[in-house]
């Protein structure tokens, strides 16, 4: 009875010994004369640490290759531990046969078949040709099949370059086509070497390569939730699930959960699991593994999840996840309370430079907030009067009415050039007195010129200057629009200094126009209340 007769039954004997049912033997064909690495895999679910492989021969007598056989007799049989890899340099029939291996669990074993062909037959042409699709006009390459390679840096054994021929064709062909066309279609065989202690030793795979017309629409296997660095926030002590979703490309795919570097087990007990659902329809299969923390601790916080996908046909995508601290309510509520209060702060700013003019008019007018005679002065103004350049300053009748409303309409006590100033005086002297017993000076424009007149800015200038006296400048509307060289450098520089009104004639009559809200926000409150009540009004244009 042959080895391979007997497998059944030593298979047989290990479920019955151990519980364990082991998984379908893994069929590998090869060539006579060929180099085959066999990779013992790691189970998904358990921790294997550092644990080395224990590979079993079941060739020509049951063999421990890590215990029972010397390098050197491993070396005569042509075979390589390293890693997980179990490596025969050049095979024979006499390797052909079962073999097994496991990773520090004897009951989890996994098996293989190597089965070796001398010839050229049939049945290893179909299990050892492989597949290429390429698209008419469009760039592609060929893959060289990497099963049964050897797997990372194997000690002395060097990787050369693929090498890539066509049936039918004697010179080496590249693997790759900037633009695919009928001709390239056909059998490639590509040809891995390795070169160990001098010994060039091969791997060669057949590839069919069928070029088409039109491109298909395959799906992607892809998660779908959660997002990379996605934060879940949770509270310490709660149960936690965590559903990690994909659409698989094929039955073979799966999706599981890994704990920083560790699997993630499904065995419910455990504080930190994982379980599993898949949904299947017409299209697409969806995946579903949910993450069980059952009690959150502080540990959890600082750990990574991911959610990995693995597949078959395309590269294994994964998803990186970590859990953070809810934000007590207490927190929430201050943090709401700062982000109000700033916006109150920020709301009641812009309210107050766009209002600010109305809020004072309006607490001086309705909360009667008239200022004392405490300061010493006789005065809140003295209207000196200069000459507009054009015809547009007031006139004399303009002039009487701007006096009379600040006097009878608005409180205001005002010096007057022409009615308060004691005759015999000097000019100068006169007006620097009234200067000097008034709280602000407002310059008025006026056509004609009235005495003392513009002329007389030019000699106080310097004192007014000097006593750092408050100036209200009334302009008007040409005044604004002219060249500062219209007006005399004494008036101008006043105008500099002081606070700006415009005069824009018939508009600025009414009490609630701009011009009076304006001069009244820049003059001081008046000693006595006004003789009609005022509220702030939108400004006449």
């Amino acid at each position: 009875m042959t080895v391979k007769m007997l497998l059944p039954l030593l298979l047989l004997l290990l479920t019955l010994l151990t519980g364990v049912c082991p998984r379908r033997p893994r069929e590998v064909n090869v060539k006579a004369g060929e180099m085959v690495a066999l990779q013992c895999p790691h189970h998904r679910g358990y921790n294997h640490g550092d644990a080395k492989p224990t590979w079993t021969s079941y060739t020509t007598q049951l063999t421990d290759l890590n215990a029972n056989t010397s390098s050197v007799e491993r070396s005569r049989m042509g075979v390589l531990l390293h890693g997980r890899s179990l490596v025969i340099l050049s095979v024979s029939v006499n390797h052909q046969g079962n073999y097994s291996c496991s990773l520090g669990n004897a009951s989890r074993q996994f098996w293989f078949r190597l089965t070796v062909y001398t010839t050229q037959t049939g049945e290893y042409e179909e299990r050892n040709t492989y597949s290429a699709i390429c698209y008419r006009e469009d760039s592609c390459t060929l893959n060289c099949p990497d099963v049964n390679v050897p797997a990372g840096n194997i000690p002395n054994i060097t990787s050369n370059p693929i090498i890539w021929h066509k049936d039918g064709e004697s010179l080496p062909k590249a693997d790759y086509f900037p633009s695919v066309e009928e001709t390239d279609q056909g059998v490639y065989t590509c040809t891995r070497s390795y070169l160990y202690h001098g010994q060039t030793y091969n791997m060669t795979f057949t590839v069919v390569l069928d070029v088409q017309q039109k491109k298909k629409t395959e799906k992607s296997a892809v998660i779908i939730s959660p997002h990379m660095n996605d934060v879940f926030h949770v509270d310490l002590g709660s149960t936690v699930a965590i559903p990690c979703k994909a659409v698989l490309s094929s039955y073979f795919d799966e999706v599981f959960w890994l704990s920083g570097d560790s699997f993630v087990e499904r065995n419910v007990s455990f504080p930190v699991f994982y379980n599993y659902t898949i949904e299947y329809d017409t299209e697409e299969i969806k995946m579903t593994a949910t993450l069980v923390l059952k009690k959150v601790s502080e540990e959890d916080l600082s750990k990574k999840y991911t959610c990995k996908l693995d597949t078959d046909n395309e590269p294994s995508s994964s998803v990186t996840i970590t859990l953070a601290k809810k934000a007590s309510l207490f927190s929430l509520h201050m943090a709401l309370g700062a982000v109000a209060i700033t916006v109150v702060i920020v709301a009641t700013a812009v309210v107050y430079v766009k209002l600010k003019m109305d809020i004072a008019l309006l607490l001086r007018d309705t909360l009667a907030c008239y200022r004392s005679t405490l300061d010493g002065k006789s005065y809140d103004a003295f209207l000196m009067c200069y000459k507009s350049d054009t015809d547009a300053g007031l006139n004399e009748d303009d002039r009487k009415w701007l006096e009379c409303a600040l006097e009878e309409t608005f409180g205001y006590s005002l010096c007057l050039y022409d009615r308060d100033v004691l005759p015999g005086k000097a000019v100068a002297e006169a007006v620097l007195d009234c200067v000097e017993q008034s709280r602000t000076v407002v310059l008025v424009p006026t056509s004609p010129d009235p005495d003392p007149g513009s002329g007389l800015l030019n000699h106080i200038h310097a004192a007014l200057v000097e006593r750092q006296t408050r100036l209200v400048f009334i302009k008007t509307e040409t005044t604004e629009a002219s060249r500062s060289g219209s007006l005399p450098e004494a008036l101008q520089l006043l105008g500099l200094a002081g606070d700006c009104v415009t005069w824009k004639g018939v508009r600025s009559m009414p009490p609630s126009s701009s011009f009076w809200k304006q001069l009244r926000y820049h003059l001081p409150a008046p000693q006595r209340a006004p003789k009609i009540s005022l509220l702030p009004q939108t400004a006449a244009q």
